[in-house]
């Protein structure tokens, strides 16, 4: 995120956004990880900051979100299902936490994981 978000006449920090999506996330059931978007480390070399990996957030001008999100998920679990309760645990948190709601929240699946016992 490389924008400043406002809400409810709060200044939010980039990354403060990607940290609370990132806990989202990793908070539902049958999410393995935060997989790798494409340029992540590029920006972060480019722009000297800290890239949640798997996260991309834009603010539209309308101050909604659209988020892209690429996860490692865990093999057995309904990937439509798994990526609706995503995109529920994702808003829920943005909306509680700082009073933002998303436009968009696109998931790629990048892998899956298969637990090893």
């Amino acid at each position: 995120m490389t924008e400043r978000l406002n809400s409810n006449g709060m200044t939010i920090a980039p990354g403060v956004v990607d940290t609370i999506i990132a806990i989202a996330v990793e908070e539902v059931d049958g999410v393995a990880s935060l997989g790798q978007n494409g340029g992540s480390s590029l920006r972060s070399a480019m722009f000297g900051k800290q890239m949640h990996s798997g996260i991309e957030t834009q603010i539209l001008e309308d101050g909604k979100l659209n988020i892209t999100l690429h996860l490692d998920v865990k093999y057995g679990y309904v990937l439509p299902d798994l990526a609706a309760k995503v995109r529920q645990s994702v808003s829920d948190a943005l909306s509680m936490q700082v009073g933002a709601e998303a436009a968009n929240i696109d998931i790629y699946v990048d892998g899956i994981s298969f637990d090893q016992q």
